[in-house]
């Protein structure tokens, strides 16, 4: 599947701009012909200049993780996700909208906001905060719910990435929480990312040492586990 996605040329790709451009054009083919109408001579009616090829723009939104706390900004993972896509041939630019600290709570606050930028793609990687201060994973899962729910409403395509908490907060938390987003995806038909650290967390190698965020190599392996999943949201807009 990834390589059938990776033939996918960028002219096949559509932007907002893109998707809004046969009414731009029907509208001025319909504004030539009633002046031409007008004016008694048949003059034909001027042919709109190509408008160039629009970047897609993925906005990664959520905490310290995505901020890239500790890192370069060039390590993030939003920036070795855009540089990763680009060098696959792929038009893209890729917003980093993570905020130390951030909670489901916080973001739903802000969403509206951040959709203003109106992306393509949607990367929500958020929860972490909510089960490190044991928020009820209830309250999580709803918060996650409405975020889908408005991200989708906005015409993007989310990308849900999973999060786990660490054991010491009890075994009935911890599975609670693990289960809020694979049955997010499966309400919601976001495109799951099981775990978000997958092959990250818990290696000594690939983390600062607050064994929290991961080093600019950590997130290098963040990017390999997240780009087939990028891939299937691009097909999937490569689809409308």
């Amino acid at each position: 599947m990834v390589a059938l996605v990776r033939q996918i040329k960028r002219d096949a790709l559509p932007s907002r701009q893109r998707r809004r451009q046969p009414r731009q054009i029907l509208a001025l083919l319909a504004i030539g012909l009633l002046l031409a109408g007008c004016g008694g001579a048949s003059t034909p009616a001027p042919t709109p200049a190509p408008t160039p090829n629009e970047e897609l723009l993925i906005l990664a939104i959520g905490d310290s993780l995505t901020e890239g706390l500790g890192v370069r900004s060039e390590e993030t993972y939003p920036a070795q996700l855009e540089a990763a896509l680009r060098a696959d041939g792929y038009a893209v630019r890729v917003v980093n909208a993570g905020v130390s600290g951030e909670t489901s709570s916080g973001t739903l606050q802000r969403i509206d906001w951040l959709l203003q930028q109106e992306p393509d793609i949607v990367i929500l990687a958020i929860g972490g905060n909510d089960g490190l201060r044991a928020i009820d994973p209830a309250l999580t899962e709803q918060n996650i719910a409405a975020l889908v729910t408005r991200i989708q409403q906005s015409d993007a395509v989310v990308v849900l990435p999973g999060m786990e908490m660490v054991r010491n907060l009890g075994r009935e938390f911890v599975d609670d929480f693990r289960t809020i987003y694979p049955r997010m995806a499966e309400k919601t038909g976001a495109i799951l990312m099981p775990f978000f650290l997958e092959g990250v967390a818990g290696d000594r190698m690939l983390n600062q040492p607050d064994f929290i965020h991961p080093t600019a190599a950590g997130y290098r392996v963040v990017v390999q586990n997240l780009l087939p999943y990028v891939e299937q949201a691009l097909q999937q807009l490569q689809a409308r």
